[in-house]
């Protein structure tokens, strides 16, 4: 008995730090850009903000074939894209991807993106040791820049 109540304790245990790891970062603002017909190609934004260190490490969505997170900075006029494998989000600081700046890329979208529809995102987050949680995410889709 006492060997099944300490295993029960160990189970708890670790189920309470892996929710407790996944709740550590809040995502607001969540919302995707609405598409033309035919666009195979879209974006996501949102502010994260991690109580740790953390990172994210991959975004997924059933409503497009591949998502990527970008970064996007202009340097002599000319506006440059780059993936990144993962992004840091520092402890205690909002890390905001938005038009112009870091973004969620969506590629080869399962159908069109129509405004007052939602999608949904599963986001894997590893923290600073490498343990990865992942976190539900569900923004609506807008249309127009903001």
């Amino acid at each position: 008995m006492k060997h099944a109540c300490k295993r029960l304790l160990i189970a708890f245990g670790m189920l309470a730090s892996t929710a407790f790891a996944a709740d550590t970062v809040t995502v607001s603002n969540a919302w995707v850009r609405a598409t033309a017909p035919g666009q195979e190609v879209g974006a996501a934004y949102l502010d994260m903000k991690s109580a740790s260190d953390a990172r994210l490490a991959k975004v997924e969505t059933s409503a497009a074939g591949s998502v990527e997170i970008h970064s996007m900075t202009m340097k002599n006029g000319v506006m440059k894209m780059r993936m990144l494998e993962e992004m840091a989000l520092p402890a205690g600081k909002t890390v905001s991807l938005a038009p112009g700046g870091f973004h969620l890329m969506l590629f080869d979208l399962k159908q069109p993106l129509k405004a007052g529809e939602k999608v949904l995102f599963t986001f894997i987050i590893k923290d600073r040791k490498g343990k990865a949680t992942t976190q539900q995410v569900t923004a609506p889709i807008r249309a127009g820049k903001d």
